[in-house]
């Protein structure tokens, strides 16, 4: 019996330690090489070039290297796109409402750690067995309010009607199948939970505080100070008719859906323009988009998936980038077929803007190569996307060490028992 719980030990032991070698070496992605030698931008595009060789959408890809623009790629089956294009870029327009949040902040016209209620007239969060308090503009930044809207926005098709922000934050009528759509205090704060309903709160606050609509505050207190002339939350008609086209997955044309929550799903920007954006990010950046200290606090861990600390205030912690910090941006992923990448080293300034229509995972792989490429660790949305292959690479090690469990139990046990080979000796 004592040789047996040694087995059993020695067999759970190895377990806990192939699962944790198998963990870090899927962070690491140790079988896989950088698709182009480390710091060759123009290999870099070219694998990106054959990468997306079979690609039915629009596609604008722009590199930066120390604050300046270092290779671009762009591919349109429809009208031609360059990297003043405007592409709708889904979530990833999260991030720049949480610039004009901390713009506000600065200002000193928010507090942190103020409930947002404290700013609202227009409309308040619906009574619930969790306290209003608990949703502060730092847990709404950072997604961990306790709201349990669940939403990731469908949007609306040409010529429906369009709800209001207050009518949106009490039920959105765009909401996807099968989430709750009310922008409320569900749960008790601290966890990460997702909320787009909590960038809309967000939305609606800057209004409210700035006495502008929100395209108006944006526009002048982000943008314009950036020099992204081509960014908006609101599109005039000749803008309209020349942003990126739209694709379904299978490469049927599709029409652009609208947004209330423009502030969670819906600003229009260009790769120029998001290169401006990291540029920003970088040491030394003149101007800044915020005071320095704004800007790394942040970057500080405020929330954690897998056990890893990926969420800071408006922006998603990537992966180490090697010396003390991480490489920061945002995704974005939406209907028809939208997806959306930004990536940035703020200790040099590098970066890789990446829009696309006609695919939901395309710009995420491709800014994934790039973290790759930079740093040589998968980033998190890499490591998400490649579970199943993951899972399989533990499951092989795991399976192996137990069938030699198996195999040292019954060994023992065959001898012990007087089997065949014990009666034929």
């Amino acid at each position: 019996m004592r040789r047996i719980l040694i087995i059993l030990v020695l067999a759970l032991a190895a377990l806990a330690a192939w699962g944790a070698f198998s963990f870090h070496a899927s962070l690491k992605d140790w079988w896989r090489p950088p698709i182009a030698p480390r710091g060759d931008a123009a290999a870099f595009i070219v694998s990106i070039r054959e990468m997306t060789a079979d690609h039915h959408g629009a596609i604008a890809v722009q590199l930066v290297e120390g604050g300046q623009p270092s290779g671009a790629f762009y591919a349109s089956p429809g009208a031609p796109v360059n990297g003043d294009t405007r592409f709708q870029v889904a979530s990833l327009s999260k991030w720049a409402t949480a610039i004009g949040v901390m713009r506000l902040v600065e200002e000193g016209r928010i507090e942190l750690d103020a409930p947002v209620t404290r700013y609202l007239t227009r409309w308040t969060l619906p009574p619930s067995n969790f306290p209003a308090e608990q949703v502060t503009v730092r847990r709404v930044l950072s997604h961990t309010a306790g709201l349990t809207d669940g939403l990731a926005y469908a949007g609306y098709l040409p010529g429906q009607a369009i709800q209001s922000l207050e009518a949106s934050l009490t039920q959105a009528s765009d909401a996807d199948p099968g989430v709750d759509g009310r922008t409320r205090a569900g749960a008790k704060a601290g966890a990460f939970r997702y909320s787009g309903g909590g960038y809309t709160l967000l939305q609606l606050m800057i209004e409210e505080v700035s006495g502008e609509t929100f395209d108006a505050y944006m526009k002048r207190a982000v943008f314009e100070p950036l020099g992204m002339a081509h960014s908006s939350f609101l599109l005039t008609a000749a803008e309209e008719a020349a942003r990126a086209p739209t694709f379904e997955a299978d490469g049927r044309v599709a029409p652009q859906r609208l947004y209330t929550a423009t502030g969670a799903a819906s600003l229009y920007t260009t790769t120029n323009d998001l290169a401006r954006l990291i540029a920003a990010h970088g040491p030394g950046a003149a101007p800044p988009p915020l005071e320095p200290q704004t800007l790394a606090s942040m970057r500080e861990p405020h929330a954690k998936q897998l056990g890893l600390p990926i969420w800071g205030l408006g922006l998603v912690l990537y992966a180490p980038n090697g010396q003390g910090g991480s490489i920061i941006g945002h995704d974005g992923s939406n209907r028809p077929a939208i997806n959306t990448s930004a990536r940035v080293d703020p200790a040099t300034g590098d970066g890789v803007a990446v829009l696309v229509t006609g695919d939901i995972r395309l710009a995420s792989q491709i800014a994934g190569e790039w973290v790759r490429w930079k740093t040589g660790e998968a980033d998190i949305i890499s490591f998400v996307m490649a579970g199943r292959r993951n899972l399989t690479f533990f499951g092989i090690g795991a399976g192996l060490i137990l069938a030699m469990t198996v195999l040292a139990l019954w060994r023992p046990w065959r001898r012990g028992s007087g089997g065949p080979s014990e009666a034929g000796a």
